[in-house]
């Protein structure tokens, strides 16, 4: 059976399954997204809580997916849960990294100017400093949704939704007829997915980042 029989003959499950792996993602990016920007917000003023956030949110990226989804079967059980939040874990790093880099990096001379005019620390933060971070915030974003793409194909071995199904049934199946279409079909799937949250990426960046900015 060649690939393009297979998905001919397989097409609307592969596209529920692509769906299902799409929903993961974006769910398990915003939430990332919401936890490292106000992570990188409350630490990136003083060192060490600065270090000590990225520290732990390394340590996450190191663990091995099939451990980290493993250790969370017994507390969470199976299913789209432990997924999200081994997810939401492996997307943490580069969003805190960023929104530190991000904050830290704006023109201290600007901050003054805005303290001078009166504005207190929180308008600062939200007037000056984050639309002035925002690229770096963004491309940060962009680089966990990146990760999560493909390591959730690795949430179908705690029942996780997505892809990582059809990949892990092809494995099971190593020498029939359908294993390999199976499981390529998959991995375009993923590839797919992957290119088009890049692309709407760059997109959310030219529309939300002032040309001054650009520049």
């Amino acid at each position: 059976m060649t690939i393009l029989d297979y998905l001919a003959a397989q097409g609307g499950r592969l596209l529920g399954l692509t769906i299902e792996h799409a929903i993961l993602v974006l769910v398990s990016v915003t939430i990332s997204t919401i936890i490292g920007v106000t992570l990188g917000v409350l630490t990136y003023r003083t060192e060490r809580p600065r270090r000590t956030a990225l520290a732990i949110t390394g340590i996450f990226l190191t663990i091995p997916s099939f451990a980290l989804f493993g250790l969370l079967v017994a507390p969470l059980g199976l299913g789209a849960t432990p997924a999200v939040i081994a997810l939401v874990m492996y997307g943490l790093l580069p969003i805190v990294r960023n929104t530190i880099t991000g904050l830290r990096s704006v023109d201290p001379a600007i901050v003054e100017s805005a303290q001078g005019m009166g504005m207190g620390r929180y308008r600062r933060l939200l007037r000056i400093e984050l639309p002035l971070a925002w690229p770096i915030i963004l491309t940060g974003v962009r680089v966990a949704a990146v990760i999560i793409v493909g390591i959730a194909a690795v949430a179908a071995v705690v029942n996780g939704p997505g892809l990582g199904k059809d990949i892990f049934r092809a494995l099971a199946r190593v020498g029939t007829p359908t294993a390999v279409p199976q499981a390529v079909s998959a991995v375009l799937g993923i590839i797919a997915i992957a290119i088009l949250i890049d692309f709407f990426f760059m997109i959310v960046a030219r529309l939300t980042t002032s040309r001054g900015i650009r520049a």
